[in-house]
């Protein structure tokens, strides 16, 4: 009696156990960035086109109480929905806009602007970014799934992220950008890299290096052993390229 009863409290804490189904439903998500997010890059006309639909997936998650959700679960429903309100905000002006800075204002930036209906409250990207995903889950590849719409962001995956394979999805989109040339390249003992690293040093434990060696492959990684061993490695980091990533 005692394991019916918890089973009982489960599915109702977590409908979704009861039927094998997922607690947060991303068949439209996944149907929409399959459509429209090809070689790292976002196709805005065809989420402009798609734009009910993508409605129908905010409205989704809007509905959604993350604290039911497990520690996972939660990860990506966060990520996701940062991504998907990311592509709503850009779609509120486009195609009238080149970048995503040009939503915001003199005295604010898009990132503040509260237009998220999410868990009873109405808030902006900053805080489904700053107040949740850094300081709740710390874990600094969060900033290589989650995409601000620019040409210098880490591209968005084209598949939603998931509770049962988020950390491979995590470490791959990590280690995909890092070992891109465009993004992380050594002259002489000067490592060229994001300013994502800079911005964001905290969550890389104030040594963006270390966190880089783990992610690095390949010819870099080599090239970076060569350079240590012979003097010390100093970080340059690259200019942003705010331009809408389409």
């Amino acid at each position: 009696m005692k394991t019916l009863a918890l089973i009982l409290v489960c599915c109702l804490m977590f409908p979704g156990l009861s039927s094998g189904a997922p607690p947060v439903d991303n068949t439209i998500w996944a149907e929409l960035l399959e459509k429209h997010v090809t070689d790292k890059r976002v196709d805005y006309d065809g989420f402009k086109q798609d734009e009910t639909k993508l409605d129908q997936y905010l409205a989704i998650l809007s509905s959604i109480d993350p604290t039911a959700l497990s520690h996972n679960h939660q990860f990506a429903f966060y990520i996701n929905a940062y991504n998907a309100f990311t592509i709503k905000l850009v779609l509120t002006r486009y195609p009238g806009i080149n970048s995503i800075k040009e939503i915001g204002s003199f005295f604010s930036n898009p990132w503040s602007k509260k237009f998220i209906p999410l868990n009873g409250f109405t808030v902006n990207l900053d805080h489904i970014e700053h107040d949740i995903l850094r300081p709740r889950f710390k874990d600094a590849r969060v900033h290589f799934a989650i995409n601000c719409a620019a040409r210098s962001c880490p591209p968005l995956l084209n598949v939603p992220y998931e509770a049962g394979t988020l950390e491979t999805q995590l470490d791959n989109q990590t280690k995909k950008f890092i070992n891109n040339p465009a993004n992380t390249f050594l002259r002489d003992n000067t490592l060229f890299v994001s300013r994502i690293f800079q911005w964001f040093i905290d969550d890389f434990s104030d040594n963006p290096l270390a966190f880089i060696r783990q992610h690095v492959r390949g010819r870099l990684k080599q090239d970076l052993e060569n350079a240590a061993a012979s003097s010390e490695i100093t970080l340059q980091y690259l200019h942003y390229d705010w331009t809408l990533n389409r």
